[in-house]
């Protein structure tokens, strides 16, 4: 079998193995898979165990792309702050991730994207590169070939007009009024999901205000034509969503001059007590990047000065998602996954056979439990009357709690000893009965939110740069699924219908869609263990199904692999990519919890990881298997390829932790349901 050519990116597809069939799907064990197992586990354990912090907790790197280091050096020129150290640094980070074709991918191997290679061009100039330097003249050629930054994305475009690099008559509006629309109109910020919330609040205030600060130096090299740099486009058709919002643009655009100047005072006024309100006690808002530099800038336009106590704690959080590197170069974090990390780092360990009183794993429950959220946040606007009981993602976001998190969470404290075992229980029985309230009511879960499903964000023309909602999906309801089954709960029917709703989303293919990992590896890795836990059997045609399915995607090597083109392009990329430490963990954990341990699949698997490891215990992926917005946004979790793969390894091991019963009934008493 060789390889072949998507037509539509010009990259190489690695061929996948031929998939077994049904009836000779296990063989005799093969010689010295078990032992290079162990071998690998206990190195992997090793090297996990070292890299905790003496507070109890991991965190690994979150890499992004380049827009993150562009639009910190963009800030601090808006602000007057940018220092030379800082400037040099990030440049050098920026010129090491471009592309010989001059362009910025925006996930490794990926094609150049037009925006990120925008912004970083533009923060190299900033630096002191010069435009007819080789690598410069390749960049602006490359933009200028896809049309300029005429067509880069909205939020490329207002960071160059805060500049005066580009008109803020032509972008699309965003009056502050929104701040006021009822959470039963259509399109007041509740609709959007938390991340595009936290955004877009501060932007209507930077949109209301329009700021410019004069240029440093020009960007006509940029244009197709520097003369007419937006040139018309058609619009879509009137009777399309599309269409009408871009009309509906128009006439808020004209109407600008026509509110009266006290109401819109008073929306901004509503917009920065907003912002202020939900600044972390950090500093930072929601966690992440793109609300933090929104929020700062928007602050100062309205006279906050640098040393005003929430301005200084704004900037000191955003330095803190600085990584300096050993080469002197500077990569900053989209957001920081100490939560995440550390509850998949005791599954890990656990289930590789740390003993669960171990020292280290009772740290980290010691500190998760620390993390716990218990006072209500921005989701308490859908559901009002229920208690909070959580984990956010990050250090610090006590307004965002998600799903995702406190599931893992849940799951990873029930593997382990505490000294303080009712503690725990309670910590748990909340995390049960918000869960559970928190269910949308198609039976499903979204990550932060209960029925973020408006059609009407995506439409938006501000909304160009990823997914701005945030529906159900089969990975966050799948790991609830199974977190209800490690409590007894699989046969409670909010439990039933998130299974009933898991079932229906089945692709036909087999596998299931990966809404924060990549892609139908991660939703399928997903689903199986939760499906299994919750007691179906390993011969329920969606299981076996998605075990056909997972045989057909492994690569020739014995791994698994998919490229974050499978997003857009599914026909071509679903299943397929090099082969990853994380993918091929999460696909022998389905396969392991459809009963497909003495499979091939499983043995080349499993080989293909202990052959992999490096000397030290780690394994290396430079892929991108992590996902922000499907396509539009990914994510390389450096953790990632330590915990996925020992947690497999240890699985194939041990076996799955739910054989025998669950972790509720094995590490203390059951907690209670909880009403939702």
């Amino acid at each position: 079998m060789t390889a072949t050519t998507d037509g539509s990116t010009g990259a190489t597809i690695p061929p996948p193995a031929a998939a077994a069939s049904d009836t000779d799907s296990t063989t005799p064990l093969a010689a010295g898979v078990p032992e290079a197992a162990a071998h690998a586990v206990a190195r992997a354990t090793e090297f996990l165990l070292a890299g905790q912090h003496p507070e109890g907790w991991w965190k690994g790197d979150l890499e992004t792309n380049v827009t993150m280091d562009a639009e910190d050096l963009l800030l601090r020129q808006f602000l007057g702050i940018r220092d030379e150290a800082t400037t040099l640094a990030a440049a050098l980070f920026i010129r090491g991730e471009q592309r010989a074709d001059g362009a910025w991918a925006t996930f490794y191997g990926g094609p150049g994207e037009l925006s990120a290679t925008v912004e970083a061009y533009v923060a190299l100039r900033l630096a002191g590169d010069a435009p007819d330097a080789p690598h410069m003249a390749r960049a602006s050629a490359w933009v200028r070939a896809r049309g300029g930054i005429a067509s880069a994305r909205v939020f490329t475009r207002i960071w160059l007009a805060l500049f005066g690099w580009w008109k803020w008559e032509d972008l699309p509006e965003l009056p502050p009024e929104l701040i006021w629309f009822p959470t039963w109109l259509p399109l007041n910020i509740y609709d959007f999901g938390c991340w595009a919330r936290q955004t877009i609040v501060p932007l209507t205030i930077v949109s209301a205000k329009r700021p410019v600060r004069p240029a440093p130096f020009p960007l006509d090299e940029l244009h197709t034509d520097p003369a007419n740099p937006n040139p018309p486009k058609p619009r879509a058709p009137i009777a399309s969503w599309e269409g009408a919002f871009e009309r509906l643009d128009r006439v808020v655009h004209r109407l600008r001059g026509a509110i009266p100047r006290r109401v819109r005072r008073a929306a901004i006024n509503s917009a920065a007590r907003w912002i202020v309100e939900r600044q972390e006690n950090d500093g930072c808002w929601g966690g992440i990047q793109p609300p933090a530099v929104y929020s700062v800038i928007a602050l100062h336009l309205l006279g906050y000065d640098l040393e005003h106590p929430v301005m200084r704690a704004g900037l000191e959080s955003l330095d803190r998602f600085a990584i300096w590197r050993e080469d002197g170069s500077r990569m900053i974090e989209a957001c920081q996954s100490p939560v995440w990390d550390t509850c998949l780092a005791v599954i890990a360990l656990a289930d590789a056979g740390l003993p669960a009183d171990h020292p280290q794993l009772v740290k980290a429950a010691d500190w998760m439990l620390g993390e716990e959220i218990r006072r209500p946040g921005d989701w308490s606007v859908k559901r009002p009357q229920l208690p909070p009981g959580g984990w956010a993602f990050e250090f610090h976001n006590d307004n965002y709690p998600d799903i995702d998190d406190t599931a893992e969470v849940a799951l990873a404290l029930r593997r382990v000893r505490h000294p303080e075992p009712a503690r725990m229980d309670g910590a748990i029985a909340r995390a049960v009965r918000w869960n559970f309230g928190m269910q949308s009511k198609n039976g499903a879960w979204g990550a932060f939110d209960v029925d973020n499903t408006s059609p009407f964000p995506n439409r938006l023309p501000f909304c160009d740069f990823g997914e701005v909602i945030d529906p159900p999906s089969a990975d966050v309801t799948a790991h609830v699924v199974e977190m209800m089954a490690a409590e007894g709960l699989a046969h409670d029917p909010r439990t039933r219908r998130g299974i009933t709703w898991l079932l229906a989303e089945q692709e036909a293919d087999g596998s299931w869609f990966g809404r924060w990992g990549v892609n139908y590896v991660y939703g399928t890795g997903s689903v199986v263990p939760a499906l299994t836990a919750a007691g179906l059997p390993t011969s329920h045609p969606a299981i076996r199904r998605a075990v056909h399915w997972l045989r057909g995607a492994q690569n020739d090597d014995g791994g698994w692999g998919e490229d974050l083109r499978s997003y857009k392009y599914v026909k071509e990329w679903s299943g397929r990519g090099a082969s990853t430490a994380s993918q091929t963990a999460w696909a022998l954990m389905a396969l392991l919890a459809a009963g497909e341990r003495d499979s091939k699949a499983v043995q080349r698997g499993v080989r293909w990881l202990a052959e992999t490891q490096r000397a030290d215990g780690s394994w290396d992926e430079p892929y991108f298997t992590g996902t922000g917005f499907p396509w539009d946004f990914s994510i390389n979790y450096h953790l990632y390829r330590q915990v996925f793969p020992l947690t497999a390894l240890g699985r194939y091991l041990h076996g799955d932790p739910f054989d025998k019963a669950p972790l509720a009934a094995r590490r203390g008493p059951r907690v209670a349901a909880g009403g939702s």
